[in-house]
């Protein structure tokens, strides 16, 4: 046997193999797992350069494989000044005071929303006054620059979002009393005297207000994402996570600074991306179907660090939201991808035109999966899709029949169960009738479906996935959603290991310790199996490595 390189021993490893021998030890060599099994079957491995590492009794997992990521967004909150701590009007306005001390007049000064993260939940009312400063009090500490706090990103917490300008902001935009009488979901707020206050409310869950209003607030610009990039790898390595799925779409910036650092050696994570695509009709869509999308058809194109393959189709949409987006291209906010507004039958004509090129159709479906099984059923009468893995995101009602269907269709299924169960479960909860057809995890894994979950970047930690797939509560009530479709909590880790390596045909390389696969482990700091159930969430990573490299390692295993 092959000497290893570095020994685990000591401890409790999962390998996330179906009906595999528990484990305590594993061993690796030149990137890969070499040996796992019990301490004296995987001693036969060691010489005397090999490192040993005792574990103490902690878990060992595969690498988590995020299949829902939106990783680049984590870093970019922090390129901005956040007022998490902000509890009243004035520590809103002693940030901008210290930002306005160090910027040179005339520029921006653009912060993150009031609020606490990750969600910004109640924006104003975590201050004491209830409300946002209005402009008269920015001008006060920030009379040479324009002053933006943005709302909250509706994907993170709950509409409405509430951002506030200075005078000098709100003159950049021409911004007065008439403004804007017909913007859909946005208010801009008057004061006694009858003029704008500063304060601009959007209930748009995608906001719009930066791309049809606010349109000279500084976007972020190539750098601002690659550095954000950056940041956000060490943030999700922490949570044990080492490959990401991005199946919503990635758009052509948010491709281009993936490859960048790619290219700079600095990707520590396993990704896959499909692409966004900004055309905006079917004759647009055929021209680069048929010319630019070569790379991207079958199972894609890429290495063992970064890949790209097939494309995203949305369904549904605001039709204003999606030229705003278009328009302000390579801009795309928070969302990382271009934004869609598709009827089903402009649905149906992508993902023909998709069948016909090869390229692999992700498409978010929530409530309509059905609608959308009919399509890809018609087009598999044409175009056979069994073996392509064609991909249903964010899936919400699944009936038994649309079980059935998927299988026989052969398609990949993923979950975001944090978001859809405990941030926006509650309406679901009048529905009783219906309660086991919503996000029926249970049911999918006992039908034989790779079932993926993934955290939406809604936090970053794939524990709080986990922890949702296990308790399915609601956050407003505390009641279960559905709970006869829960996860053991076994159930509820296969969904971010080894399922999620089969969203990118990687079953036999990754998800799972074997011989053989990918040298890609976490050790965690609690015992995922037996945590109470409250701290699963909680879980993180000790130790993160990524083809045997240390990508985290908070505590100080291979100093």
């Amino acid at each position: 046997m092959a000497a290893a390189e570095l020994i685990l021993a000591n401890g409790q490893v999962l390998t996330m193999e179906p009906s595999a021998a528990p484990a305590r030890a594993v061993a690796l060599a030149g990137g890969r797992v070499l040996a796992v099994g019990s301490e004296a079957e995987v001693a036969r491995t060691r010489t005397a350069d090999t490192r040993v590492i005792d574990l103490g009794g902690r878990t060992v997992l595969p690498g988590l494989v995020d299949a829902h990521a939106h990783m680049e967004r984590e870093g970019l909150k922090t390129l901005r000044p956040s007022l998490a701590h902000a509890t009243c009007i004035a520590d809103v306005l002693a940030v901008v005071a210290a930002e306005a001390a160090r910027t040179p007049p005339g520029r921006w000064i653009v912060t993150m929303p009031v609020g606490r993260p990750p969600f910004y939940f109640g924006g104003p009312s975590n201050l004491a006054e209830r409300r946002m400063p209005n402009r008269h009090e920015l001008d006060a500490v920030a009379p040479d620059h324009p002053v933006y706090i943005p709302g909250l990103f509706g994907n993170w917490g709950v509409p409405p979002g509430h951002s506030a300008l200075n005078s000098r902001a709100l003159a950049l935009h021409r911004i007065d009393e008439h403004t804007c009488p017909d913007c859909g979901g946005l208010q801009i707020e008057l004061g006694d005297d009858g003029r704008p206050n500063g304060v601009i409310v959007e209930t748009n869950k995608r906001p719009l207000v930066e791309f049809s209003v606010l349109t000279q607030v500084p976007a972020f610009g190539f750098d601002d994402r690659l550095e954000g990039l950056r940041r956000s790898l060490p943030l999700y390595h922490a949570c044990g996570t080492t490959s990401i799925y991005e199946g919503h779409g990635s758009s052509p910036e948010t491709i281009a600074v993936y490859r960048r650092l790619w290219e700079e050696g600095g990707l520590s994570m396993r990704t896959r991306l499909c692409v966004s695509p900004t055309w905006s009709n079917v004759a647009e869509a055929r021209l680069a179907m048929r010319d630019w999308l070569a790379h991207a058809r079958g199972r894609g194109s890429g290495d063992p660090m970064l890949a790209i393959g097939g494309i995203y189709v949305g369904l549904g949409g605001d039709r204003a939201a999606a030229h705003a987006v278009r328009r302000a291209l390579p801009n795309t906010g928070w969302m990382g991808f271009v934004e869609w507004a598709n009827r089903i039958e402009d649905f149906r004509d992508y993902a023909w035109l998709a069948a016909e090129h090869d390229l692999r159709v992700h498409s978010v479906v929530v409530d309509r999966l059905s609608e959308v099984l009919e399509v890809f059923e018609a087009i598999d009468a044409r175009f056979p899709l069994a073996g392509r893995r064609w991909v249903v995101e964010h899936v919400g009602y699944v009936t038994a029949s649309d079980i059935e269907r998927v299988k026989r269709l052969g398609l990949m299924v993923t979950s975001i169960p944090f978001y859809m169960l405990w941030k926006n479960g509650a309406p679901r909860l009048a529905d009783r009738e219906r309660q086991e057809e919503f996000l029926p995890q249970r049911a999918l894994l006992e039908a034989g479906l790779p079932l993926a979950a993934g955290s939406d970047n809604i936090p970053v930690s794939l524990f709080t996935a986990v922890w949702a797939s296990v308790a399915r509560e609601e956050r407003t009530t505390g009641r279960a959603i559905g709970p006869g479709q829960a996860l053991s909590r076994l159930q509820a880790l296969e969904t971010v290991t080894r399922n999620g390596a089969f969203l990118s045909f990687e079953e036999d390389r990754k998800g799972t310790l074997a011989p053989g696969r990918y040298a890609d482990l976490a050790v965690l700091d609690a015992d995922p199996l037996t945590v109470p159930l409250e701290a699963l969430g909680q879980v993180h990573a000790e130790l993160t490595l990524v083809g045997g490299r240390a990508v985290h390692d908070s505590g100080g295993w291979l100093d």
